[in-house]
């Protein structure tokens, strides 16, 4: 896998850079499963009343999502990796697998990165399953040291960490029922051992380096252009008003008085902060994938 940049035949072109597709099974060939898709309803930032709850969103390009298996209940059954596509709606790539059932069962995954076309990969508990790379089996079950992804932070209820492209957490210890796990960001957090993850890291690690290079490529996205709070008017923003350039006259904020710099997010009363055992490096973001 790597990144394709074109000639400067324009300003947008110059520093524009596009991923190559390397890691995809004939990307311009295969379509998407039909029986996996679902369309993407726009919603512009709005919620159920009308409401704006996401600024400067809106527009981009048609999209159909994919239907990603995160939970990989399947135990037992084998399967073939028919393809690695790309994916519009995530960084990471996606294999299309067919079980070895009676039903031929198809199914989208997280594609691991080194997976390809004719690979086999399988889920559960039983030693049928080997730690390597595509597999998905509880923590208990694995060895030390490994690198995995799509995480389950419940038993049961499907991966919800290290999902995007080239992340993975690194499983680090275990005692009695819980496992502890390094996250990418050098958080220390621990999980239950009953919790299932995918041996690997996720593919298309490349995304990161990838430049935009004009606006109208975050446009196709659905990002509209960002205003800043010392722009806008007292009324639209805390930060607002003023002649001429100021620094805003306070601390920085968001539109809702919420600080912007130094200021804990992490809410009060919900669980998951117990878990943590080392929080990650603050002011900076470490990545150890």
């Amino acid at each position: 896998m790597g990144i394709k940049q074109y000639k400067p035949t324009s300003a947008g072109r110059r520093a524009g850079m596009v991923s190559d597709f390397a890691d995809c099974t004939f990307p311009n060939e295969n379509k998407p499963e039909k029986s996996l898709l679902t369309p993407r309803k726009k919603k512009g930032g709005r919620n159920n009343q009308g409401i704006t709850t996401s600024r400067f969103r809106g527009g981009g390009h048609k999209q159909m999502l994919r239907n990603v298996d995160f939970k990989r209940r399947m135990d037992g059954v084998e399967a073939l990796v028919l393809r690695v596509e790309y994916d519009p709606c995530r960084t990471a790539r996606i294999a299309l697998i067919q079980y070895t059932d009676e039903k031929k069962t198809k199914a989208y995954i997280l594609a691991p990165d080194g997976l390809k076309a004719g690979d086999k990969v399988i889920s559960g508990e039983t030693d049928a399953v080997e730690p390597k790379p595509g597999n998905c089996m509880p923590l208990w079950k694995m060895p030390l040291g490994m690198q995995i992804h799509n995480i389950e932070m419940v038993p049961g209820k499907g991966g919800q960490i290290c999902r995007s492209a080239g992340c993975a957490a690194t499983l680090t210890a275990r005692e009695k029922d819980w496992a502890q796990l390094t996250m990418p960001s050098g958080e220390i957090r621990r999980i239950s051992s009953k919790c299932r993850a995918t041996v690997g890291v996720v593919s298309n690690a490349e995304h990161m380096n990838i430049s935009i290079g004009k606006a109208g490529r975050m446009r196709w996205k659905g990002r509209k252009p960002h205003n800043r709070g010392t722009s806008q008017n007292p009324t639209d923003h805390p930060m607002g008003g003023g002649e001429g350039r100021t620094a805003g006259g306070r601390n920085p904020c968001s539109k809702t008085g919420v600080p912007a710099k130094g200021g804990k997010t992490r809410h009060k009363r919900k669980p998951g902060g117990k878990a943590i055992i080392r929080r990650r490096p603050a002011g900076r973001f470490q990545n150890t994938a």
